[in-house]
């Protein structure tokens, strides 16, 4: 059994959606970042933590490729050149949407405000666009990795609703149905109630 701690407008959800992809039995804890919950599971206070008996894993995308490794779900064997390929796609996610989206957010509400540079979020916008004409190019079949439903996509989904929330370029063509599709998941569904 294992414990989810985080908010579903964070990270976490990408945790939250993939746990009832899989079918495995959990208990969810609401816990924003910073909070005092938070901060007992992971010194920088930050959220999703999924604990599993005495030990707790941070960072959606380490319990994402646990989750998936353990439970023999949703990814490529390890040490394969598939894998490869599917972590060098998902490291892709996370340097070129994530990572831009995340620079966005602290420039808008999480660092202090002298700390914020407005004035960023040009350039960000500028280069979240050329991210999702590149993330178009790299799709290899109805998911991003081909024809089975893996952990990239669980990160692509998210980054691309986190993107049109924060009013950065809307997903268009057939990256728009891919995250209509994704969105349609029973398991995403699930993950939002």
């Amino acid at each position: 059994m294992y414990t989810l701690v985080g908010t579903p407008r964070t990270r976490s959800f990408r945790v939250l959606w993939f746990l009832h992809e899989l079918g495995a039995p959990f208990t969810h804890v609401s816990a924003p970042p910073q909070s005092e919950l938070a901060l007992a599971h992971n010194p920088a206070g930050k959220v999703p933590a999924l604990i599993e008996g005495a030990a707790t894993i941070t960072d959606s995308t380490a319990i994402l490729t646990y989750l998936a490794d353990k439970h023999g779900q949703f990814t490529a064997p390890a040490g394969t050149m598939a894998r490869a390929q599917q972590d060098s796609l998902t490291q892709f996610l996370l340097d070129e949407c994530d990572a831009i989206l995340w620079t966005a957010a602290r420039h808008s509400f999480v660092l202090p405000q002298e700390m914020r540079l407005p004035a960023i979020k040009d350039s960000l916008r500028w280069e979240y666009a050329r991210s999702l004409r590149r993330l178009s190019s790299r799709f290899l079949g109805r998911y991003v990795m081909g024809e089975v439903f893996s952990v990239p996509d669980i990160i692509a989904t998210h980054c691309l609703g986190w993107g049109v929330s924060a009013g950065f370029a809307a997903p268009e063509g057939a990256l728009a149905a891919y995250y209509d599709a994704m969105r349609a998941r029973p398991a995403y569904i699930a993950a939002q109630s």
